[in-house]
This record gives C-alpha cells, structure tokens and sequence, in this order.
C-alpha cells in the first residue's frame, strides 16, 4: 500500500463507504473521511464520482464489481488507471487486483465469510503477494477479525453491518487496521 494511503487510513481508520449519490453527498460533508470506498456507479459516471471526491480532498477507493458497464476482466481496470483519478480498486476477483498492482494503484482484496473454507483460504500467497489489504464481510466477528489478522501479512479491513461505535471498538480491538461502513453515523466517530 502507497505509505500516503496507509498513512490517511491510519490517520483516521474509518472509510466511508458510498453507494448512491445520496451518500455521496453525505460523505463530501464530513472532512474527516480521508478514505472513500465508492460502491456504486456506471461506466459512463465513474469518473465523475471520482473527480468530485477528489476535488474534496478524498482518497478514492472504487469497487470493481459494483460499477455497471464494467466486466470481470483485466481491462476494466485499465479502464479505471486510464479514465479515472482513482487511488486504488476493490474486488473480489484476483485477476483484477494482481493488474491493479501492475498498474500501481492501492489494491483490496474483498472477501465474504460465508464459511470455515473461506476462512481457511483467507492467507493464500496469491492474496497476500497482489492485495495491499483485505477487506473480510460482515465485519462484526472480532473472534474472527483476531485470527485472521494475525496470520495476515496485510492490513485487515473490517467492512459490513457495523453500525455504531460499539462495533468500531470491537474490529479496531480485535486487529483490524480499518473499519468501512455505508452509514454515515459511523462516519462521524
């Protein structure tokens, strides 16, 4: 991870996460976000989206997988280095994010716990070698935040279902490096 990344999350480890223009809004009015994970958005407004947040001062994270037009292949991440000023991409594909690495821009791993296989796999090589952090889905099991960050060589970043401080405390406790959340409350923590 770029150290002016690492040091903006650690500066403030809570990334707003967006996913319509509504929380857009939201987040330019919170100057203490330094990190935003754009969850939404087509092909034809990403660049947009990013632009704004820029212009604010933002750290610009975008979801892969969530921006419509986008395919599953290495060119749309390309597409992202080329026609946006993004820091970085998110994806659940890793094909995505080893060419994100080529192309110099933060990388996130995303994960969804679904069960103890997933768990299992979580410290594959590959993972560890491309990503400059995973992202594990819900973030609300510090029992499992704990395990698996302290067989990552990565930062760990806790995303999903937190809703309030008690959460917040209890990932950021647990080891997890940052928190990311669409709710705005939390923001504001």
């Amino acid at each position: 991870m770029k150290q002016e990344i690492y040091d903006r999350i650690s500066d403030n480890p809570i990334i707003a996460a967006v996913k319509d223009d509504t929380g857009l809004k939201k987040c330019l009015d919170f100057s203490d976000v330094n990190v935003v994970f754009v969850l939404y958005g087509r092909i034809s407004t990403i660049g947009d989206i990013v632009s704004t947040l820029k212009k604010a001062g933002k750290t610009v994270i975008v979801h892969m997988d969530l921006i419509s037009g986008l395919n599953s292949k290495e060119d749309a991440v390309d597409f992202i280095a080329k026609y946006t000023n993004a820091d970085g991409i998110i994806s659940t594909r890793l094909e995505q994010i080893k060419r994100g690495r080529e192309l110099s821009l933060c990388t996130i791993f995303r994960i969804f716990l679904l069960d103890s296989k997933v768990l299992d796999n979580i410290n594959n090589r590959q993972i560890t070698e491309y990503a400059d952090a995973v992202e594990i889905l819900p973030g609300l099991m510090p029992k499992i935040i704990s395990k698996i960050s302290k067989t990552l060589s990565i930062p760990l970043i806790a995303g999903g279902l937190i809703s309030d401080k008690e959460d917040v405390i209890n990932a950021l406790n647990a080891g997890a490096f940052a928190i990311s959340s669409t709710n705005s409350n939390v923001w504001k923590m």
